[in-house]
């Protein structure tokens, strides 16, 4: 029967290309997928066009480029990655620019773009596109005029046919983190685009490997303080057989754990429901999926069922939801809890006075409630904590006098340890608006060049 074996490279914008450099040396793999994008990073990568309208793609891309072409150019490794964001164009760009540098002027670059419906929304409305919002049901209309970029989730079919055009490395916009991994799958073994099990099985092992080392023993919440070296945790990789069986496994010599109880997190991670999991590509069924440890450090997943991709692919706007302002001020023992409490009191009063509305605002207390909010259990004190107050604010002017109010603290408030209290930028907010779009109206848009790194 034949397999594949397919690599993870990557699990967010700013990781590590150890992980990537140590699955091309000794993975033995034939792919290398690498999803740098999360809902955040659409954020992060537009205010980066804000600054730079040749920006919008993932700063490291030249950089993992730099280290990883030679190693998977000497190997016959293709390279299949998100990065190119909201700018996939100008990533495929800077992928030819290192090329060029390392002398691979023959090095097939495929870009895929259509995605990005930004300057489509009026259009798509048009056509009977609602774009509501997922959540709450909202009309777009709300937030119409404050659209600053809009992106569609795409499947694998536009990056297996960057494939079948013969590109080395594969560059891409927002296509689905799974469906990085099912393009080889597909490509490779032959799978149809209505084969439900096996694109489902797909999508369940890039689901296993999107996340960097979750799978192998990254954020582990078993006895997490006996998996080894996990300064040096081994990236996923999959040996996929044609009927969607596989074994997941590391490369050898690296750090992390793969078993069962690792890969069963992340098979839950991020999982609504886990009878409907769905991709641009298929409906995935998880409470299908079997694991099975199959030696040290490989797992063997199986039995994953899948029904029929819907006629929707999930959309994210991003809109202008105006500007943060912060204060931070850190008090010590004794009674750091009770200082720091009255200090947020005084901040909404300082607030007040100046004339300052926020549209919304958070207090938390860094070290104590945080993370678990009034579900933490509240210390009667407390060695230190750290003040925090974020106030949302329409225009930028409110927000940078907020991030002043607390600076007369220092001196006229309850006694302090020192830090935070000088002003802190003011920050434009973006949110992120859900919604549905008929993949129809997405689909014919999309286009797939291939070029070889010398082209102008």
């Amino acid at each position: 029967m034949r397999s594949l074996r397919i690599g993870a490279g990557q699990g967010f914008y700013g990781d590590s290309v150890d992980g990537a450099l140590d699955v091309a040396r000794g993975g033995e793999v034939s792919y290398i997928c690498f999803d740098a994008l999360a809902e955040l990073t659409m954020a992060i990568l537009q205010k980066d066009r804000f600054r730079d309208p040749a920006a919008g793609y993932a700063r490291d891309l030249p950089a993992f480029m730099t280290a990883l072409l030679p190693e998977c150019r000497a190997r016959g490794i293709r390279l299949i990655t998100n990065a190119g964001g909201i700018n996939p164009a100008g990533a495929a760009a800077a992928v030819r620019s290192v090329a060029r540098t390392l002398g691979m002027d023959d090095l097939r670059i495929g870009v895929v773009v259509g995605d990005d419906i930004t300057s489509r929304i009026d259009e798509l409305r048009a056509a009977g596109a609602a774009l509501a919002n997922m959540d709450t049901g909202e009309d777009v209309s709300a937030i119409r005029d404050r659209i600053v970029f809009g992106v569609a989730y795409l499947g694998c079919a536009p990056v297996v046919q960057a494939l079948q055009m013969g590109a080395d490395v594969v560059v891409t916009g927002r296509v689905a983190d799974a469906s990085l991994f099912v393009a080889p799958m597909v490509h490779e073994l032959g799978w149809s685009l209505d084969d439900w099990d096996r694109l489902a099985a797909g999508a369940v092992l890039g689901h296993l490997m999107e996340c960097s080392a979750q799978s192998t023993g990254g954020n582990f919440s078993g006895d997490w303080w006996n998996v080894p070296d996990l300064d040096r945790a081994g990236y996923p990789v999959c040996e996929v057989r044609q009927d969607g069986t596989a074994l997941l496994t590391k490369p050898a010599g690296t750090g992390g754990r793969v078993c069962f109880d690792t890969v069963k997190e992340q098979l839950l991670y991020e999982v609504l429901d886990p009878r409907s999991y769905f991709n641009p590509d298929v409906v995935a069924d998880f409470t299908s999926v079997q694991l099975r440890d199959a030696g040290p450090d490989v797992v063997e997943v199986s039995g994953v069922r899948g029904r029929e991709r819907t006629d929707s692919l999930k959309t994210i706007l991003g809109y202008l939801d105006g500007y943060a302002g912060t204060c931070a001020i850190g008090y010590s023992w004794p009674d750091a809890v009770a200082k720091a409490r009255r200090s947020a009191a005084l901040i909404e009063r300082m607030t007040e006075r100046a004339g300052l509305r926020p549209l919304d605002r958070v207090v938390e207390l860094i070290g104590v409630d945080s993370t678990h909010g009034s579900a933490a259990p509240i210390p009667d004190d407390a060695n230190e904590v750290v003040l925090r107050v974020c106030a949302r604010f329409a225009t930028e002017g409110e927000a940078k006098r907020f991030t002043r109010i607390a600076t007369p603290l220092g001196l006229n408030g309850p006694p302090f340890i020192g830090g935070g209290v000088a002003p802190q930028s003011a920050r434009a907010l973006l949110g992120v608006w859900p919604s549905l779009l008929p993949r129809s109206l997405v689909e014919p848009s999309v286009e797939v060049l291939v070029e070889e790194a010398a082209a102008v």
